[in-house]
Formats: C-alpha cells, structure tokens, sequence
C-alpha cells in the first residue's frame, strides 16, 4: 500500500486539502460565489480521493486476512472466494489509476455529448438512438446522471440529433475518450429483404464550463430566436415558445435547448453550450492543430470511424484506435464501455494496456 500511496499522491492530496480549507476559513470567501464554487468542488475531489484510497487500503487488508485464511485451513473453496476478491479489488485499483490520469484543466467537469446521425435515414436515426441509450447505461453504472437539453426526433423511428448533459466527477475526462465516429453494421430490422447495413453516427463531447471561464461574446454577434418545443416534455411545452435557438453569426455555430418550461433557462443553457463550442474553436486555433478539448472532425462515414459495432456475420465492438475488443455487443450496448475508455486514455499518457 505504500507503493500505491505514493501513485496517488495521498500526502500531497492531503496537503491540498489543508491549503483549500484555510482559503475557505478567510472570512471574505464567500463574496465570490465563482470562486467559492470552483474551491468548493477541487475540496470535494481531494477528499473523494482519500476516501477511495483509505477504502482501497481496507479492501486490501481485508483481502490479505482472507488468503491467510485459506492457507490455515487448506480449504479448496476458499480459493475461489480469494480469487473472486482479488478480481474485484484489481478492477477497482484500475479504476482508480484511469482517475489519476485525468489532470486535464476540464476532467473533472460534467460532460456535454452530442449525438448526431450519419447518413443513411431511419437506419442512421435508430443507431443515435442505440448509442443514446448505451451512454445512458454507462451513466446509471457510474452513478452519474443524465439529461437531456436538446432532441430532434426521426420521422419514422430513431433520432436523428440529441443533446445531453452526463453529470458526475470526471464525466468529461472520461467521456473525451469516446468522441468521433462510431459505425454500425447490422440486418437492418427496417429492410424487408433483411439485408445488412452500415450506418454511422458521430460523437461530440465538450465539457461543461464553470461560471468563472469567460469567453468572449458579442450580444451583436448573436440571433436568438424562440420557437415552440417538440416531443418530450408534456402538453405545456407545445403551448409556449419556451425552446431557444441561438446562432453565433461569425463562426456561424448553432445551439438548441427544448427542455426546460422557462424559456430564461433553456436560453442560459444554450449560452453555456456554446461558450464551450467557441472554446473549443478558441483552443484549436491556438495549438493550430487538433483539438485537446474535442478532437479532429471528420465526415461522418467510410473510414472515419473510430470504433465498429459488428452485430452480423459475427459478434464483436472493436476499437481501431487501440485495438481494444470485446466480443458481447450486447454487453457494450448496455453500456460496459469502460475497457475502451481505460484503453483510449492510457494510449494519450504513451502507457501500455494490458490489452497489449
């Protein structure tokens, strides 16, 4: 365990934690509702961190007493209950390692994914909806949580576009892994001669900014116009045109909210999204290449994508950045998409996976 203290840094997340109590105990820290926010959640990180350390330790513990144990009493049925709890005691270690590679400046914030169709109609339109729904599972499995803010349903079936905030620690750091395009093939259940189909989707994350990122934004440069929601939402939100569209004319990016009754808060919505599209604008013009925050922007179809999901002539989801594959798809669409994540990040540091 000492050898694990020191990768996770605990004397120095200690010393942090420490540094921030005292800046919270100065009698003017709350004039700064920004600042106090931002404080408030690098102290909730640090102490989360010690808390799994202090619970990893315990496990480990735990763990040393229980082979103990089976070398006293020499029972073979033990063994199988040391293995099992060393499986899981090694899959939460790992967990843990991914967290200490997330130091990025937006890691710890919530996430903002975007889910757009490729070309290929109803087809294209349902595997959104596939998609959707696995990034769903994966947030119940985190304990995080999900909304939607924007949706534009297909006409006969699917999605074609959805908005949607993923929030819990981390969410961005660990979702940046999964932007790009993502490629379908299948028997289309919507071919009557049961034909296959490849279809695409693409995937863009942004991390959702604290108020104390300032973006520079001209009320000049900006169309807003409302309209009346569509599909979700009840009867009320086809009676008001609560749903915002605002259009940002010199980079010509374009934002929707439709979730919320007030039309105040899907317009503050739709503003912070876009400050964090022009961010990402901002970002890649400064590296003048790819961008840290969002990635490289391809068309959305043949060679493109980053991952393939293989439900005929065989069962298999591969990921073509790392060669990562698991052969259930069923598994990664019910959101067990971790190994990817895990792989995708490790592969940014230049650390080797496992997988290798």
């Amino acid at each position: 365990m000492t050898k694990w203290g020191f990768h996770f840094d605990v004397a120095g997340a200690k010393r942090k934690i420490r540094d921030l109590e005292k800046e919270m105990a100065k009698p003017d820290f709350w004039d700064d509702p920004a600042k106090s926010k931002k404080i408030n959640k690098q102290l909730k990180t640090f102490k989360n961190r010690i808390d799994e350390y202090n619970e990893m330790q315990s496990e480990w513990e735990d763990l040393e007493a229980l082979v103990d144990l089976g070398l006293e009493e020499e029972e073979e049925s033990l063994e199988v209950e040391v293995k099992e709890a060393y499986n899981s005691f090694e899959e939460k270690m790992e967990s843990l390692r991914i967290q200490i590679l997330l130091g990025g400046r937006y890691d710890t914030n919530n996430a903002i994914v975007m889910l757009h169709a490729g070309a290929g109609g109803t087809e294209a339109q349902d595997w959104v909806q596939m998609l959707y729904r696995m990034y769903t599972k994966w947030t119940e499995k985190k304990g995080y949580s999900i909304e939607v803010l924007d949706e534009l349903p297909g006409e006969e079936a699917g999605i074609k576009s959805i908005t949607c905030r993923i929030s819990g620690d981390y969410a961005y750091g660990y979702l940046k892994a999964e932007k790009g395009v993502h490629r379908l093939v299948r028997i289309s259940p919507f071919d009557a001669a049961a034909r296959r189909h490849t279809s695409f989707a693409m995937v863009e994350v942004l991390p959702e900014l604290d108020d104390d990122v300032e973006v520079d934004i001209k009320p000049e440069d900006l169309k807003i116009d409302t309209y009346r929601s569509s599909g979700a939402g009840g009867q009320h939100v086809n009676k008001t045109d609560s749903a915002v569209r605002i259009t940002h004319i010199p980079t010509g990016v374009v934002v929707t909210c439709q979730n919320e009754r007030s039309q105040i808060s899907n317009r503050e919505t739709a503003m912070n999204v876009l400050k964090a599209k022009l961010l990402e604008i901002k970002e890649r013009e400064r590296l003048d290449k790819v961008s840290e925050i969002k990635g490289e922007y391809k068309e959305i179809g043949w060679g493109n994508q980053i991952r393939s999901y293989i439900f005929n002539p065989y069962s298999m989801v591969k990921d073509h950045r790392t060669g990562v594959e698991i052969g259930s798809t069923q598994k990664v669409m019910d959101g067990d998409i971790d190994k990817f994540i895990n792989a995708y990040l490790k592969m940014e540091k230049g650390i080797k996976s496992s997988e290798e």
